[in-house]
């Protein structure tokens, strides 16, 4: 087991880059107004060392950030077929930012493909209170919990 946090000096069990990459569901963590944690499924969109997800007035998240930025991701595998096992744990800050269509755009195409003419009408058209969230990891641990069949 690897369980590496993530400094620019230090290597990790897997390319995380390329592991982020796949069309995996993150789940978020958030305080909510009583101060416990509630946890949301997203796709997301790792880019530029950060990930992106949309959301809008309607998401009870976005209330969340608002009264507090703390939050916790977690991205995994459990793929039984080839043991597979990978995790991508961080903790940062995430926040609600005026809402990018291009951007929404690439994080749909690696969930829904690239012809937008199939896509279900509620991916095709972007609400009017759609806002994206920009989370920043302050601490990633990645881990491969793997196995190697005998």
């Amino acid at each position: 087991m690897a369980d590496t946090p993530s400094t620019p000096q230090q290597a990790h069990p897997f390319d995380v880059d390329a592991f982020l990459a796949r069309p995996l569901v993150a789940r978020v963590a958030t305080t909510n107004a009583a101060g416990e944690p509630t946890v949301r499924p997203v796709w997301f969109l790792w880019e530029a060392g950060f990930l992106w997800w949309i959301t809008g007035t309607y998401a009870v998240m976005a209330k969340h950030l608002e009264r507090d930025a703390r939050t916790a991701v977690v991205v995994d595998t459990c793929d039984l077929e080839r043991m597979e096992f990978l995790q991508v744990i961080m903790r940062g800050r995430a926040e609600v930012v005026p809402f990018d269509p291009a951007l929404s755009r690439r994080k749909l195409r690696r969930y829904l493909g690239d012809d937008e003419s199939g896509w279900h009408p509620d991916f095709r058209y972007f609400a009017d209170d759609a806002r994206l969230v920009r989370f920043t990891p302050e601490r990633t641990v990645v881990k491969d919990l793997s196995k190697t069949m005998p």
